[in-house]
């Protein structure tokens, strides 16, 4: 009993930053006992969590330093396991593994006479599964590092990955990021070619782009093998395989390398919500049976991803999923990972016809999974432990309270949670209501609701809104005439106009209100005129729409280059001053009748007129420090595309003139769907 109430020791701090938690005590004790004992076992019986972790060294196929090979894997169902390849001429029965302990397996292969690996570097390899029906089942390892599929196959093959020298990184990953501006990538897409590009396209190409844009940070999806492409990387097959349709490994870490040389953060999109439904080449009945890596029966399946589901309370998917989190940062030096599908994994209805309304009780009782919930304490604990510089992020809809809290205080310990309900109210905005119907303050609350001292990450759409079905706000803003009028030597049409100004203050106060990080999704910033669909039987197998056509910013007459020159001007300045590591801002002004925000943050000034056609001469905005204004970033500017209706060599005064609960105030002249922001020349740079 003392054990199951063990107290977080850090829990009175974050109940008494949030009162309204202390009636859910208990729960929080639960989950950290969950946890503790969790923990207490994996030093007593593995020897303790870095040895535990490092179970990628030890299962699958490793290649010992004298050269022979150990071979180990988890079939508890398993009657017989065997190993079968090139190597022995695919004879099945060959190479028998000793059955160990707890549904264990392993095998050891001397090296040959002349001192060579009897599995030779790229040959193919399969587990052989004798199943309890006396079945022979031939299985890629759950731990394989290198699946290859050639072109008139449907599996994937296993590859020995062992060449005789990897690559070697250059580079030391990036210290840990105060500001993180995200630039969320699909390798496979990123050419303007209709064909799956290359990691070597990404490290040459897009990389360079990213720099100069002026993001620090690339998430990489669709990194983890997946055999259906259109998947976007969610329905993954083989966990610690990088995926080859790009390249090899060493490609991989050549890119991650490169990144490391600009001063890029890399995070890897994590998969441990669920896991591909395909046997021939995934995890899903390894050795035989329903169950193995996942729950059996109807808990094991998730019914509208159609994939099955992790048992998390099992201590080998502990072991599998700790230790693939700990193989991408330690071989491919991945600095963090956004979790995906987290709502999935905490609660037992997956989310599934759920509307939370943030009423506490949603969040602790029996629909909770806590199980799940303890592997991503687990997780954070161990890459915060062994690994302090990497980032983790939270891909949570359900809005759980203390989620990226540390684990210390009874929380889920990530550093960053996705500010999901940012990119909804945008499309619900622009969808149903008329420009003088925008609703300042529902945009303001929207954008400010978040629990406080935890890091969100704001943005205004991501690769959710670019995919086949849906539309991206740039899309939703200017529909067809995307096609026929973005030339400049076009005239400017109303529905352009109007597009390529809500566009870029759309981005702008997301970016400065809405976070304490920012995402874009690749293309997105120059708003790519078509939507996102990958290569399948319902569009002729096309590349068509699976490709990002950066050539676009690049032809000096079409209207996109105005959209790339802005979000890469908004980044830099976010570089110069910070607003992304200050507190949140105060916002002085939500005029309803003006269609009129401001707001002071990292002591700038941000005014937004989103009036669609009322412009302001001599509006008052309120401030907090005196002195002389000056104009930084104007969205209204010719190299944005916008009308340049503004002097940017007007100083504005400071008035000891009391305004909206601000000291001071100054006078404006703010035009018609405009952004401005405006910093104090007075104060020290």
């Amino acid at each position: 009993m003392a054990a199951a109430c063990t107290e977080p020791p850090q829990l009175q701090r974050l109940l008494e930053r949030d009162p309204y938690l202390t009636p859910f005590r208990t729960d929080f004790q639960r989950r950290y006992s969950l946890f503790y004992n969790h923990l207490k076992n994996i030093e007593e019986c593995e020897g303790g969590l870095d040895k535990f972790t490092k179970s990628y060294k030890s299962f699958g196929v490793n290649q010992l330093p004298e050269g022979g090979i150990y071979c180990r894997e988890w079939a508890p169902g398993a009657e017989a396991v065997f190993l079968a390849g090139d190597f022995n001429g695919w004879n099945p029965f060959s190479h028998p593994y000793k059955k160990l302990e707890y549904g264990k397996w392993e095998l050891f292969i001397p090296p040959g006479e002349d001192g060579c690996p009897a599995v030779p570097h790229g040959s193919k390899l399969k587990v052989v599964i004798r199943a309890q029906s006396g079945a022979l089942l031939y299985r890629i390892s759950p731990w394989a590092r290198y699946v290859v599929r050639e072109e008139d196959k449907v599996n994937y093959d296993w590859v020995h990955w062992n060449p005789p020298q990897s690559y070697i990184h250059k580079h030391p990953s990036p210290k840990r990021l105060k500001s993180l501006r995200i630039y969320e990538s699909h390798v496979g897409i990123a050419s303007p070619e209709g064909k799956v590009a290359s990691y070597k396209n990404f490290t040459y190409n897009v990389l360079p782009r990213i720099k100069d844009l002026g993001y620090n940070c690339v998430q990489l999806m669709a990194i983890m093998e997946h055999a259906y492409y259109a998947s976007f990387g969610y329905q993954v097959t083989s966990f610690f395989a990088a995926s080859s349709r790009y390249g090899t490994p060493d490609d991989l870490k050549e890119m991650i390398d490169v990144a490391h040389s600009m001063g890029i953060t890399v995070l890897l999109d994590v998969v441990h919500s669920h896991a591909s439904k395909n046997s021939e080449d995934g995890l899903n009945q390894f050795d035989g049976t329903d169950s193995c890596f996942f729950h059996s029966g109807y808990r094991g399946n998730h019914q509208l991803w159609d994939s099955r589901l992790f048992d998390y309370a099992n201590w080998e998917v502990l072991r599998f999923l700790l230790s693939n989190l700990r193989m991408w940062i330690e071989d491919y030096r991945f600095d963090g990972f956004r979790f995906d599908g987290v709502t999935s994994m905490l609660y037992h209805h997956h989310g599934i016809g759920t509307g939370f309304s943030g009423d506490y009780n949603e969040y602790f009782g029996l629909h909770v999974d806590e199980d799940a919930l303890c592997y991503l304490m687990l997780a954070n604990h161990m890459i915060n432990t062994l690994h302090p510089e990497c980032i983790t992020i939270a891909e949570d809809v359900s809005g759980m309270p203390a989620l990226c809290r540390p684990v210390a205080e009874g929380g889920g310990g990530f550093d960053y949670r996705l500010a999901m309900a940012i990119p909804d109210k945008w499309i619900q905005i622009i969808k149903e209501l008329k420009d003088e119907d925008w609703n300042m303050g529902n945009i303001v609350h929207t954008l400010t609701n978040r629990r406080y001292e935890e890091k969100y990450i704001a943005y205004a759409e991501s690769h959710d809104q670019a995919l086949v079905g849906d539309k991206t706000l740039a899309f939703r803003l200017m529909d067809a005439e995307m096609y026929t009028n973005m030339s400049v030597l076009m005239p400017l049409t109303p529905v352009i106009d109007r597009g390529i100004q809500l566009h870029k203050m759309i981005r702008l106060i997301t970016h400065a209100l809405g976070g304490e990080s920012y995402l874009n999704f690749m293309g997105n910033e120059f708003g790519h005129p078509e939507w996102l669909d990958f290569p399948r039987i319902g569009n002729n197998e096309s590349y068509h729409y699976a490709r990002r056509q950066f050539n676009l910013t690049e032809d000096d007459l079409l209207r996109y280059k105005f959209l790339n020159a802005f979000d890469r001007d908004m980044n830099r300045l976010e570089e110069r001053f910070g607003w992304l590591a200050s507190p949140q801002a105060y916002v002085s002004e939500k005029h309803e009748g003006n269609k009129v925000i401001a707001f002071e943050r990292a002591k700038l000034v941000f005014i937004f007129n989103f009036h669609p056609y009322q412009s302001y001469v001599d509006y008052r905005v309120g401030i907090e420090t005196p002195g002389k204004y000056k104009i930084l970033l104007d969205s209204d500017a010719g190299e944005y595309g916008g009308h340049q209706r503004l002097d940017h060599n007007t100083e504005y005064f400071s008035e000891e003139f009391p305004h909206n609960y601000r000291p001071h105030s100054i006078m404006v002249y703010i035009p018609s769907r405009v952004a401005l922001v405006l910093q104090n020349m007075d104060i020290p740079k």
